[in-house]
């Protein structure tokens, strides 16, 4: 789940360059840096990962040990962290070169004078919300004088979290309303993305929210000397379970970050993930995403019988993972709603220089826009 963080190409100003900036023109110079950007596969290389993993995915995982990773997902993940805390991953640095909408940037003034512009169509005073954050009874009560109405019509039996999912918000009564630039991070992990941001962007408008399946995960960003309450919200969330507020209102997000964490969704459960995600961002926002591609050397590794559906598999610490093409992920955010901006490949060549080995990487990178939507005040 590592993201890419060596053999980076260092630019003249000290920053590391964008991927695609090293190429292997002379194959006896393989193991003279640790990384080679898109680095072209030759039709061999390519049957012959096909061929592996039509391989390693004839014997599919039993279906009573499917519905236990499915149902027990949160187990393995926190027995995950439990084990590696935050030293299993590396700081992310290298987003600022691959994602600027994380650092400070004129796309960040941009969108600050589109949110100024757009104030009272994109955050009204009050909204209804299916995805809006839980207030509690009493200070939506101070928010819709219908309510007292709604409270006497739901049945008896609702649980509290039914009954607020029904009530209306207001955009006002979350944390971070008055930021001026909202980032959230789905799947945030140990905040090996959240703190270099917050230590990277020092934009006095700038909020992050972070939220994790892990409580566990949650707990370390929590209690890290980085973690800023002022600054960042972190929280544990499913993104996949649609019974679940987010603590934003609707088109209230400039950016969400999805790095290494959509991988690790049922496949079937992955669209309705994103269109909800989708309706948190302002019309503008970003959703910007890297994962695993079709092919790569993770996919290649696994055995027989870690296979539990197309492309998708089940690791030995019984966490998941599937790989993407293009046009999956296409298929998913335009589906959406959104527009994109970028969906390419990243074919690399990892080395381990000490041990004279060569390792195919492939990653997806993507970025999508949520269409700006008419003024109709």
């Amino acid at each position: 789940m590592a993201g890419p963080s060596e053999g980076a190409l260092v630019a003249p100003d000290g920053k590391r360059q964008q991927f695609g900036s090293r190429f292997l023109t002379d194959p006896a110079r393989v193991f003279h840096h640790n990384a080679w950007d898109n680095v072209e596969w030759s039709e061999e290389q390519a049957a012959a990962a096909e061929r592996k993993v039509q391989e390693n995915s004839t014997q599919r995982v039993c279906p009573e040990k499917q519905v236990d990773y499915e149902i027990n997902a949160c187990k393995y993940w926190n027995d995950f962290y439990k084990i590696h805390e935050n030293g299993f991953f590396k700081d992310r640095h290298w987003l600022f070169t691959e994602f600027p909408e994380l650092g400070p940037s004129p796309n960040q003034n941009h969108m600050k004078d589109f949110a100024l512009e757009n104030k009272k169509s994109e955050i009204p005073e009050c909204r209804s919300s299916d995805n809006g954050p839980g207030l509690t009874i009493k200070e939506h009560q101070k928010c819709s004088p219908s309510l007292e109405h709604k409270k006497q019509m739901l049945p008896m039996e609702e649980n509290v979290t039914q009954k607020l999912s029904r009530l209306e918000i207001c955009a006002d009564e979350f944390a971070g309303s008055s930021a001026t630039y909202r980032i959230l991070e789905v799947g945030c992990g140990v905040g090996n993305t959240v703190f270099p941001i917050l230590q990277t962007n020092n934009d006095p408008g700038l909020f992050v929210y972070c939220c994790d399946f892990s409580s566990t995960a949650i707990e370390l960003v929590q209690t890290n000397s980085a973690y800023d309450p002022a600054r960042c919200f972190a929280f544990v969330h499913d993104l996949c379970d649609e019974d679940q507020s987010y603590p934003v209102p609707q088109d209230s997000l400039d950016v969400i970050v999805l790095i290494f964490v959509l991988s690790a969704v049922v496949p079937d459960k992955m669209q309705k993930a994103i269109s909800r995600l989708s309706r948190l961002l302002k019309p503008g926002g970003m959703m910007l995403l890297r994962d695993y591609g079709r092919y790569d050397m993770a996919q290649l590794r696994f055995k027989k019988g870690q296979c539990l559906s197309g492309n998708f598999y089940v690791r030995g610490d019984g966490t998941r993972v599937y790989f993407f093409t293009q046009d999956e992920l296409d298929t998913l955010f335009t589906t959406a709603g959104l527009e994109k901006v970028q969906n390419l490949v990243d074919r690399r060549l990892q080395v381990n220089r000490g041990k004279q080995l060569t390792m195919y990487r492939v990653w997806i990178q993507c970025k999508y826009r949520k269409p700006l939507m008419p003024n109709t005040s």
